[in-house]
C-alpha cells in the first residue's frame, strides 16, 4: 500500500508482490497510507514488495509448463543470458517481448513470449488500463453519509449512516474529516447508532491467512465497500531517552483497545526491532509488546494489520468519533441505508488518475481489488469478482483481443491469474494509442527514481510496472531510448530462483534502451 500525504502510503504491498517494504522511508507527515500504502497508512494500503523486512513465504507459484514458442524472434542478449547463468535460471523460464509502440509491429525481441504465466503484479497493469478506458480519469468514489432524526441542542434523535462505495483510499485523515463534516451539522452527540453500510460490494469472507499464512501483513487485507485504512493500523515509536522509553501512538484511535503507553528503551542493534519488541497480537482487545525498543532506531512506523479485521471498522469510526469529543449512545454496527434516506453530504476520493498512481507505483493490492470489484459495481449497483472478472473479459475482447487471460481478482496477489508476454504487450500498445496513455504512463514506476522501480540498477530511462512473487519476477512498460524512441518491453522471469535472476531484468531494460 506507495503519499506524501497518508493516502499514498502503502504498507499493502508484499515483498511478494512488489518487492520491499517503502513505509519507513517516507516522511512521518504523510504516514499521518499508501502500502499499500500508504501506507505506509500508506500506500501502502496500497504488495508487492517493498524494502526492508521479511517476505511472505508463499507456496510454489503454478505456472503452465515452459516449451518453446514458436513465435520466437532474435536472440536474448549475451548479458541477459549472462545473468540468468549465474542465477541457474533455465532461458526456457523467461519469457520476453520487446517491440514497437503501434500495434502489428515486428517485434524487436520475442522469446517464450506466447505462453501463459503468473504475471504477478503485472496484471494490475490490465486493471488500471480497463478503468482508465470505461470509468475516466476524473472518476471519483462518493461516500454519502445520512442522518436519520432531528437535531436538538447539539443532540441527533436517531441514526447516522455511513454508506461506502468501494473508496480505495478512506484513510485516516479522511475518516477525521468526515467525522468533522458530523459534527459541522451541529452533532455532538448521537443518541442512536452510527450505521455502516456495506452492500456495494459483496465478497466472500476471506481468512487473512489463506495466501501465504500471514494473516498481519497488510497487504493481505480483504477489500470492502467501506475499506477504511486499510484495515490497519500504524503503530508510532518514538524514543524519549531522558525517560529511557520509546513513546507508542496507535492510528487509527481503536475503540476498545488497550496499548502500553510506551516500551522501555534497548542498547541492542535495529536490524530486526520487531522481534526485539516481543509483540502479542492474541488478543485483538489488548496489544503488548513484552520486550524493548533499540534507540538507536530512531523514530519508526509499523504498519500491521488488525488482527480481527471484521471488527476494524466499527473500531475506528467509534474511537475517531470519541477522539473529536463526540458522544454516542448507541453503537456501531453494520446494516442498510433507509430507502427514504437523502445524504447529508458526501466525501469524495481522489480522482482515478490519482489512484491508480497509488495502485501501479507502489503496487497496492487491495487498492487494485477494490478498483477491479468497482468495475462491475458502477454498471451493476453491487460488485463482485465473478462480475468483474465478466466485464473485464468483455473489455479485453473488445479493446485488446487475441488470447484471453485468466483474471482473478485484478491485483495479482493470486495463484489463479494468467496472461502471456506476448498479450501484456498488445494490451501496452493499446494503452499506447488511449487518449488516456499519458495516466496510465505517469502511474508506472520510473527506474532508479521512484516507487517499486527505485532502486533498480538498470540506466536506461523506463516507465515500468513491477511483479513479484516467490517465484515470479517480472516487469512491463516503455523503455526510451537515446534516440527518442519508445519500445514496449514485457519481461518474466518464472523459476524458483526468479528473485535472484533479477539482474537478467536490468539488463533487458539496458539492452532495450541501447535499439535503434
Amino acid at each position: 500500500m506507495t503519499c506524501p500525504h497518508l493516502p499514498t502510503l502503502h504498507p499493502l504491498t508484499p515483498r511478494s508482490s512488489r518487492g520491499r517494504w517503502r513505509f519507513e522511508h517516507l516522511p512521518l507527515a504523510c504516514a499521518l497510507a499508501f502500502a499499500v500504502a500508504f501506507a505506509q497508512l500508506f500506500t501502502l494500503i496500497c504488495a508487492t514488495a517493498l524494502p526492508a523486512h521479511a517476505a511472505p513465504s508463499s507456496k510454489a507459484v503454478r505456472t503452465d509448463p515452459p516449451k518453446h514458442s514458436d513465435g520466437d524472434v532474435g536472440q536474448l542478449p549475451a548479458e541477459v543470458l549472462a545473468a540468468l547463468q549465474r542465477a541457474k535460471v533455465p532461458n526456457e523460464n523467461f519469457h520476453v517481448m520487446v517491440v514497437d509502440t503501434h500495434a502489428g509491429s515486428t517485434p524487436r525481441l520475442s522469446h517464450q513470449a506466447q505462453v501463459r504465466v503468473n504475471p504477478a503484479s503485472l496484471m494490475k497493469l490490465a486493471t488500471t488500463t480497463a478503468a482508465l478506458d470505461t470509468l475516466g480519469p476524473a472518476f471519483v468514489w462518493r461516500t454519502p453519509v445520512f442522518v436519520d432524526g432531528p437535531v436538538r441542542d447539539g443532540v441527533l434523535q436517531g441514526n447516522v449512516y455511513i454508506k461506502g462505495s468501494g473508496d480505495p483510499r478512506l484513510v485516516v485523515e479522511r475518516l477525521w474529516l468526515l467525522m468533522r463534516r458530523i459534527q459541522g451539522l451541529g452533532i455532538q452527540k448521537i443518541q442512536g447508532d452510527i450505521v455502516l453500510d456495506r452492500s456495494a460490494f459483496d465478497v466472500p469472507a476471506r481468512d487473512a491467512a489463506s495466501f501465504d499464512g500471514e494473516p498481519l501483513r497488510p497487504y493481505n487485507a480483504a477489500p470492502d465497500a467501506l475499506l477504511l485504512n486499510f484495515k490497519s493500523l500504524l503503530i508510532h515509536f518514538v524514543p524519549d531517552r531522558a525517560a529511557n522509553v520509546a513513546r507508542v501512538q496507535i492510528e487509527p484511535p481503536l475503540a476498545g483497545v488497550q496499548f502500553p503507553a510506551s516500551v522501555p528503551l534497548s542498547a541492542g542493534d535495529c536490524s530486526d526491532y520487531r522481534s526485539a519488541l516481543r509483540a502479542d497480537w492474541s488478543d485483538p482487545a489488548r496489544i503488548r509488546f513484552a520486550g524493548n525498543f533499540p534507540a538507536v532506531c530512531g523514530e519508526k512506523m509499523w504498519p500491521i494489520a488488525y488482527a480481527a479485521p471484521q471488527q476494524f471498522a466499527s473500531r475506528a469510526v467509534a474511537g475517531m468519533w470519541l477522539q473529536l469529543g463526540g458522544q454516542l449512545s448507541g453503537q456501531v454496527r453494520d446494516g442498510n441505508v433507509p430507502a427514504h434516506l437523502q445524504p447529508a453530504f458526501s466525501v469524495e476520493s481522489a480522482s482515478l488518475a490519482e489512484t491508480i498512481r497509488d495502485i501501479n507505483k507502489y503496487s497496492n493490492n487491495v487498492m487494485a481489488q477494490q478498483l477491479f470489484l468497482t468495475l462491475s459495481q458502477q454498471p451493476r449497483g453491487v460488485g463482485t469478482f465473478d462480475a468483474s472478472r465478466e466485464v473485464m473479459q468483455l473489455w479485453w475482447r473488445e479493446r485488446v483481443g487475441g488470447d484471453m487471460p485468466t483474471f482473478d481478482n485484478g491485483s495479482g496477489l493470486s495463484r489463479e491469474e494468467r496472461i502471456s508476454a506476448q498479450a501484456l504487450a498488445r494490451l501496452l500498445q493499446v494503452a499506447w494509442a488511449s487518449p488516456h496513455m499519458s495516466e496510465l504512463m505517469s502511474s508506472l514506476p520510473v527506474t532508479g527514481l521512484d516507487g517499486t522501480m527505485k532502486r533498480s540498477k538498470a540506466q536506461a530511462i523506463a516507465h515500468l510496472k513491477t511483479g513479484s512473487l516467490r517465484d515470479v519476477a517480472g516487469v512491463a512498460g516503455f523503455v526510451d531510448t537515446a534516440s527518442g524512441k519508445r519500445w514496449v518491453v514485457v519481461a518474466i522471469l518464472h523459476h524458483p530462483n526468479a528473485n535472484a535472476a533479477r539482474p537478467a531484468l536490468d539488463a533487458m531494460i539496458d539492452w532495450a534502451g541501447k535499439q535503434p
